[in-house]
């Protein structure tokens, strides 16, 4: 994915933030339980989009989490976030923000949430 791929090797093979083109905050608010899937892709967009799109576009085939995209190609969360927004906003992939009730999260996307990030 982003990182090395060796066993132990921590140490990224890029600087996560020239990826993001130095930005850390995306263009707009995207919280680390939204929840994102890809979108139909034509096969000639495809072969523009960066590894970084692609790996994202790979994961997010079933629902995945923002938190869970950061944790699984091991990049800061405000990377993840930027990218994750970068590719909405490109059409790539689609999200689904929680809907609050009265400043209540909706306990059934809490509970998918912590449940993704249980099998981490």
């Amino acid at each position: 994915m982003l990182g090395g791929d060796t066993a132990g090797d921590e140490e990224p093979l890029f600087r996560p933030y020239a990826v993001t083109g130095g930005r850390s905050e995306p263009r707009f608010e995207l919280a680390i339980e939204t929840l994102v899937s890809s979108s139909f892709i034509m096969e000639e967009d495809l072969a523009m989009l960066t590894p970084e799109q692609d790996a994202i576009i790979r994961l997010c085939r079933s629902y995945r989490s923002v938190a869970e995209i950061s944790a699984l190609l091991r990049v800061p969360l405000g990377v993840a976030r930027v990218l994750v927004a970068d590719m909405v906003d490109e059409g790539f992939v689609r999200i689904h923000q929680p809907h609050l009730d009265e400043g209540r999260p909706d306990l059934n996307m809490l509970e998918r949430v912590l449940s993704g990030l249980r099998r981490l």
